[in-house]
């Protein structure tokens, strides 16, 4: 007999049946839950639809009616309760969870800038919205301020974005993929400038320098003057930890890993880039930390280095040109063979029978060199017309 309010009520410990699968299940202590068995593709299951103090008879009964609604349509009941029931992380979390699962295949170690370039740019944004929410319309938001001002780390970012929701997919916080064709559509079209960066003249560069001396020092500031004396990427900079340099022997190695052209670069320091060094070690948090970063743990942004020049209304001219600034005064106002000047940039020389031939790195002409550079840079009151002097002489490339 069906079961009544009563019944319910004064169960005693067992199984009592309703009709049709429904059970009241009462436990020794007392204890009264609702339970529906049914058969789906030939096996007894047991669906769970609450305790009687939650659920009524009645709503035990539709309940079972739905249940059994769904069985018949081919959806598993159990299945959609877990799908209901997972948290959805925030984008910033499944991207972590994203990095963590990937970084380990890839053999490019320079791409530690994958989380940080997300850690700059998109977690501000959208890092605390679910993933689930985070559409073509969310990453246009994220991609606007950037997609013209540094065009080639806006397409990573979008790519990295794509890598995130695909992952976020796989682990099922998705229902489908996501599709982010249609984000450059919202964006505007970046012009091809022949893959040429923007350079300042060398004859500016030390007026530049100055300024940056002179202004109250900051991570920023430092990292600027820092790859300017060293006519390094960016990236080797923000990149750089402690346990690369040697301050007493005024030499930083920086890992293959780390370079674009996968072979240690040895770098001789010049006498200010090791004083700027001694300060920051000075002010140091870790022994064996990032050197240009507040907490050691977290790089400075790929635009703190931009932006400084932006605010010093330098439009154009990009961190990366400094190379080519030092690639003219190297040329045009010093003796310096081209071969040192290149291996001081870590140019991989595109003749592999040449460069299988050359063995030296050039380490004390190209630190006669950085020397003579990082001289011509701290010039106090000089200008470009002071600058237009005679060479260096041939002995100074000795």
């Amino acid at each position: 007999m069906a079961l009544t309010a009563l019944k319910v009520k004064n169960a005693k410990p067992g199984r009592h049946v309703d009709g049709r699968g429904l059970c009241l299940l009462v436990k020794p202590s007392g204890a009264r839950t609702w339970v529906l068995r049914m058969q789906r593709h030939g096996k007894r299951r047991d669906y769970g639809l609450g305790s009687v103090l939650d659920v009524s008879l009645a709503e035990a009964r539709d309940a079972a009616s739905a249940l059994r609604r769904q069985v018949r349509e081919g959806v598993d009941p159990v299945a959609e309760r877990r799908k209901s029931r997972k948290v959805v992380p925030s984008f910033e979390t499944a991207a972590r969870d994203c990095y963590e699962a990937l970084k380990e295949g890839w053999k490019n170690r320079r791409h530690a800038n994958w989380i940080s370039s997300l850690e700059n740019h998109v977690f501000p944004i959208v890092g605390t919205k679910p993933v689930n929410e985070v559409d073509s319309a969310a990453v246009v938001e994220v991609l606007s301020p950037i997609w013209l001002e540094i065009p080639d780390t806006a397409r990573r970012i979008l790519q990295r974005i794509g890598a995130v929701l695909d992952f976020a997919h796989i682990k099922g916080w998705l229902p489908g993929e996501v599709s982010l064709r249609s984000v450059r559509k919202g964006l505007p079209r970046q012009v091809d400038k022949g893959g040429h960066l923007e350079a300042m003249p060398y004859a500016d560069v030390p007026t530049l320098m100055q300024k940056l001396a002179a202004a109250s020092p900051t991570t920023g500031r430092d990292a600027l003057r820092f790859t300017i004396y060293n006519a390094v990427r960016s990236n080797e900079t923000r990149f750089a930890v402690w346990t690369e340099i040697d301050l007493d022997k005024a030499i930083w190695t920086i890992p293959g890993e780390r370079m674009k052209a996968g072979e240690t670069h040895v770098v001789p320091l010049s006498a200010p880039a090791v004083a700027l060094l001694r300060k920051r070690w000075n002010e140091r948090t870790s022994d064996t930390g990032l050197v240009f970063s507040n907490d050691g743990e977290k790089p400075i942004s790929d635009m703190t280095m931009t932006k400084l020049l932006r605010d010093d209304g330098i439009k154009g001219v990009t961190v990366h040109g400094f190379r080519s600034a030092f690639t003219d005064w190297s040329s045009e106002r010093t003796r310096f063979p081209k071969e040192v000047a290149d291996k001081a940039l870590a140019h991989k020389l595109p003749n592999k029978v040449e460069a299988a031939y050359r063995r030296t790195d050039f380490f004390e002409k190209r630190r006669n060199l950085m020397a003579r550079w990082a001289e011509y840079l701290d010039r106090k009151g000089k200008g470009a017309a002071a600058t237009a002097s005679e060479p260096i002489p041939l002995r100074a490339a000795a």
